[in-house]
Formats: C-alpha cells, structure tokens, sequence
C-alpha cells in the first residue's frame, strides 16, 4: 500500500504518477479565488465550507500569493467570505463557529501580510467592502461580544480573544491598524470586563484579556475619544485585572527561582564548588531570563490612567506557596523562554483564603517590586532594557550575596525601592553605561525625598548606603569622563546627583530621624572630600572652556557651593583638633564630635527648588518609547499567537462530541 503525504492542502501517493489530490476544502478555497460566484452552482457553498476543517496555511498562502489585478477581480468574493463568516458566528452548530474564528484569523493575517505597503482604507476594502465595513464590523463585534458573554464554551471564549489578538497585532504599529477604529467604536471592553469580574473567566481567559486592553489602550492613546477613556479607565480600576497582573508576576518570580535552584545543584554545582572562583568570576551567574512587557504594560497603563488603581496595587491578600498548590498545566511549547506564558488556571482563579495570622501576606507592589529585581540583572538585552525603563523599581539584588538578618523589623516599602534603587547604583556602573536608568534611578530617589520632607515623616534608614552608593556613582562618571562623554551628556546625571546632597543638607533635619544620621551626612562628605574636589575641578575645567558641555558643567558647579563650603569648613578644623591632640588618624566618633561642636560657624547658602521635581508626563518625552514598547509587545504577541495553541483537531473533536 502506497504511503499518503499531506501537505498545504495536497494529498499525492509516492509511489503514483497520478496528479496530486487535493483536499475538499482546499478545491472550495480555489473556488473563491476564482472570479466567478462560488455560490453560483452550489447554494450551500457557504454552509457546507463552514463545516470543513480549515486549512489555515493554504488560505493564508493563497490570499499572500494573489498579485494587484488579481485583487480587484476576487474582491467580492473575499468580501463574501468575510460576510459569512461573521454570519457563521450565530449558528448553533459549534463547529461552523470555530471554523469562521479560524478562518477569519487567517483572513486578517493574510490580508495584512500582502498588503504591508497599503493603506489601512484599501485594506479594508479588500476584506469587507469600504462601504459596508461598519455594518461588517459592527456584526463581528457584536458577535464577539455574545461568545464572550455567554455561558457557551471555554475553548470558543478563548478562540474569540486570540482572534481579537489577532486582529489587534497584524500591524507592526497599533496605531496604523484602521480596522481598529471599528473595534473601539463597538465596544468590547463590557466583555473584557465581565471576564475580569468573574474567577473561572479569570482563571481561563484573564491573561489573554489583560494583554488585549493593554494594546487597545494605546491604539492612538493621544487622539482616543472621551468616552472610550471612561470606559477603559473601569477596566484599569478591575480588581480582577489587578489580580491576573500579580499571578502573572508571582509565576513569573516563581519560575524564576525554580531554574536559579536547579542551576545550584548538580554536577555544575559541585564542580564549581570545588574550583571556588578560580576560574568562575561569579558563582552566581546571570540566569536567561525574558521578560513579560505586555503585562508591564498593563500595570503601567492602570497605574498611569487611574489614581485609584493604588487601592488594588497595594491591597494585602495571603501569599500563596505556588509552588505547594497543584497546578494544571499550560501548553508551552518546549522552547518557551521563561516569562512569555500566562499563569497557570488554577492560580488565576485560586479563591482568598482565609486569613491566618502567621500567614505572610504580600500585595501587587511587592510582588512588582520582586519581578523588577530579576529583570534588572541584565539591562544589556533589549527586551529587559525596555522592561526596566517602564517600570523602574527595586528590590536587593538577587544576583548579589546578601546576609540574611531573619530579625530585621517591619519596614515601610519605600524602604525597600531605596534598596533597589541603591543596588541599581553599585551594580551597574558598566561600559555600556545606562544612562537612562540611572536618570530614572536617581529621579525617583529625589522624588521620595520631596515627599518625605513635604509630610516631614522621619524615615529610619540606612541612609549611609545610600550615600556610599551616590559618592561612587560620582567616583565612576570622573573616572570615565572620556568615555561616557563620548554618548552621554555626564554633566546632567552628577547634578542630580550633587543635588541629592543638597537636599540632605538643606531639608535632611525634616526627613532623617535623628541628629546622629545628620552628624553622619557631613562625616561622609568630609570623609570622602577628594571626590567631590576632583568632580569640582572637572566642571570647573569644563565650564571655563568653549564647548557643548559648558553650561551643563557650570550648573554643577554652583550646585556644589554648600558641600564645598561644609568640607572647607570641617577639614581645617578635624586637621587642627588631630594636631592638638596628636592623632595621627582620628577615629569616626572623633570626627562627628569636631562636626557637631562647628555647626555654629559654618555657613551655607540657601537654594532654591531643591525640594520641586518635573511632574511626570508620558507625552511627549515618553511617547517615543512607548510606541516602541508597544511595537515589540505586538510583535512577540502576534509570533505566539497561533492558532496552534488551540490545537484544531482538539477543537473538533470538542464540538463534534457536543454535537
């Protein structure tokens, strides 16, 4: 018996010279690329193609192989099929619905991958006819809307919503897809949020719903109308989607240190113990990890579009061993990079436990703030360069050994972000130097000052690590001064930088919480003098030269009038008091005591502003990134997207059961 090859549609016998056969579907899909009717002759055409089995690579080929005057010949038959298969989504028959949802997927790829260079309009017309589009659509969504909302089945909901992604991806830029005006003016997002609002939809489709919301609400997020806003601001507001965002961080941390233990143990390990770091530099070395910026993007749009959204970001819940729950698992491919897939269902729809009072309970920001630890390890790579710039936060670095005191106290977050952002600072100072970051880094620093010294709450902190960590970060742009000029306008980073100190020097009896942290900040700025000396003699050097720098350079230098007024004051003084007593090297109490006895005769200059920082604005400094941020998510979505991940044969197999 001769072997059958099946492949795009063709069915041939090896060992036959017999022309290749080829599909029912296939000779149906020929039909309608053919100029004439396919209904002409057969009636039924439409019902009974709804009851084959697609076949998505044909279809797709087909419509990328049709040239421009075949276009205009078959354009009534490709909007016929858009039409029938938007009528196929009523029918009660269960498989004609899953074979209209993939046949429209493939209609809406292949449309748009032969079409690149055309515009959105011509587009259109090639799919449905410009002058009926909006009833077209219209119908689509409402559709959509019912096989979303209804109590139908699970795998039809969730084939609705990759079709939406679908739709939503095809073009590399968001904003350029005009289909998607029609979508926005027939609302889905009563649906997006019904599924939000309820567990078990949750559990099944929340990912899917939070990644479409996050890129529908950038399609021309600066030109969207009123009431779309309103409408998208209840879906951000969603104690369900803030839910399906903290899952998605918590397995993503989960998997996270899954692979780092099982990159401790092993023969690897072993071995690696035995040679200690003769020949590793670091024992803990960089896992591969891949970030998750739809789901970033998410919670960057709900905390950005809704001040309210911080009662869901910060709300306690109990914090669940993942690990110890019995999950059921997600199909992946075995190529999946970690991080790309959504939570597991029984996560998404785990209802709260009670509460127990030795129970750890975590929220959304904590969460956050662990997820941001491990993605920060690596700003090399594009991808996590993009995640770190949208959502800058911090917690200590999982890469650096850090000794556990399984004592310390409760502290407030804020607490926490300085760690991060004081990690940030020792551990990246590289050559490919993150300039953005650091900026981000240093701004978010200061904006935390400005609010502690507005409520004058006293913070109980390590302040002396934080003030290390910015001595050096000023120790490494002096060291580097060729270097990073060559890219990066220095200058700006050290007054922010100085201004920090500033800030300290000024307001620092309103914020740090005693006298003690007080006498130290003017330790360590006399202490490490020779830094702030060289960086003086740079901007000065600069700023008294023509150039491009010298307005920069001069800025720092009148920034640094008050530190250079404390180290000119205090070190006369700390060298006389060691001359008088005969001390070779004083001790850090010897110095605090010259410090706190010399308060009365220095002087310092009052400077304005230092307590006032730029408001955040995403347009129009911001909007470049996030078009690219969005262009990358839509990408990486419409490559995972494929209508394998809901396999048709397990599909039909569904539906021809309930039939």
């Amino acid at each position: 018996m001769s072997q059958v090859e099946k492949k795009a549609g063709l069915l041939r016998r090896t060992s036959s010279s017999k022309k290749p056969l080829k599909e029912k579907v296939v000779l149906m899909y020929d039909e309608i690329f053919a100029k004439e009717d396919p209904a002409k002759n057969n009636p039924r055409f439409w019902d009974e193609l709804f009851l084959m089995k697609v076949n998505l690579e044909y279809l797709e080929s087909k419509l990328e192989s049709v040239d421009g005057e075949e276009v205009q010949r078959i354009q009534d038959n490709i909007n016929s099929l858009f039409h029938h298969c938007v009528q196929a989504l009523g029918e009660e028959h269960q498989i004609k619905v899953v074979n209209a949802l993939q046949t429209l997927c493939a209609l809406f790829r292949g449309v748009h991958q032969k079409n690149k260079s055309a515009s959105g309009f011509d587009i259109i017309n090639m799919l449905m006819g410009f002058d009926k589009a909006e009833q077209r659509m219209k119908d689509l969504m409402e559709r959509l809307d019912s096989l979303l909302c209804g109590d139908g089945s699970e795998s039809l909901k969730s084939l609705c919503l990759k079709l939406l992604l679908c739709l939503v991806t095809v073009t590399d830029n968001i904003s350029q897809n005009t289909i998607l005006e029609y979508v926005m003016i027939n609302s889905i997002f009563e649906a997006i949020l019904q599924i939000l609002s309820d567990v078990s939809s949750r559990g099944q489709h929340g990912y899917d719903a939070v990644v479409l919301l996050a890129l529908l609400v950038n399609y021309r997020k600066y030109e969207v109308c009123t009431y779309t806003v309103i409408e998208l601001l209840g879906c951000f507001l969603s104690q369900g989607m803030g839910m399906v965002v903290h899952q998605a961080l918590t397995e993503y941390n989960r998997q996270y240190k899954d692979k780092e233990e099982e990159n401790q143990g092993g023969f690897f390990s072993t071995l690696t113990s035995m040679v200690g770091s003769m020949f590793i530099a670091d024992a803990d070395e960089k896992l591969s990890v891949q970030t998750n910026e739809a789901i970033l993007l998410a919670l960057y749009e709900a905390v950005h579009l809704n001040r309210n959204f911080i009662t869901v970001l910060a709300q306690s819940h109990p914090e669940i061993d993942i690990a110890a729950t019995p999950i059921t698992p997600t199909p992946t491919t075995p190529t999946t990079p970690l991080g790309t897939t959504p939570p597991s269902l029984d996560m998404m729809s785990n209802p709260e436990l009670p509460l127990d009072p030795n129970l750890q309970t975590s929220n959304l920001l904590i969460t956050f703030l662990k997820y941001a630890s491990i993605v920060m390890q690596d700003t090399k790579g594009k991808p996590s360069h993009l995640s770190c710039n949208s959502s800058f936060c911090y917690i200590p670095m999982r890469h650096r050994k850090k000794a556990v005191d399984k004592n310390i106290p409760s502290r407030p977050l804020v607490c926490a972000v300085l760690d991060l952002m004081v990690e940030f600072i020792v551990t990246h100072m590289m050559k490919d130097f993150p300039m953005d970051l650091y900026l981000r880094c240093v701004q978010i620093i200061h904006k935390l000052l400005c609010y502690q010294k507005k409520c004058r709450i006293r913070l109980h902190y390590t302040w002396r690590e934080l003030w290390s960590a910015l001595i050096n970060l000023l120790k490494f742009l002096l060291s580097n001064e060729t270097t990073l000029l060559a890219k990066h306008n220095i200058f700006h980073l050290a007054l922010l930088v100085v201004n920090l100190f500033n800030m300290f020097i000024t307001y620092g009896d309103t914020f740090l919480p005693t006298s003690n942290s007080y006498d130290e900040l003017y330790y360590e700025i006399v202490r490490m003098h020779q830094v702030f000396d060289n960086l003086y003699c740079m901007v000065l050097r600069v700023s008294t030269n023509t150039g491009q720098w010298k307005e920069a350079a001069s800025k720092v230098t009148h920034a640094l009038v008050n530190v250079r007024a404390i180290i000119n004051h205090f070190n006369p003084k700390i060298e006389s008091y060691a001359a008088t007593n005969h001390i070779s090297q004083l001790s850090e109490e010897q110095v605090l005591e010259v410090v706190r006895s010399n308060y009365d005769t220095l002087t310092l200059k009052l400077q304005d502003g230092l307590d006032q920082f730029e408001r955040y604005s995403e347009q129009p400094k911001e909007a470049a990134f996030f078009k690219e941020l969005v262009r990358s998510i839509s990408l990486n979505v419409r490559k995972n997207v494929s209508l394998n991940t809901l396999s048709q044969d397990v599909l039909l197999k569904e539906f021809s059961t309930i039939s």
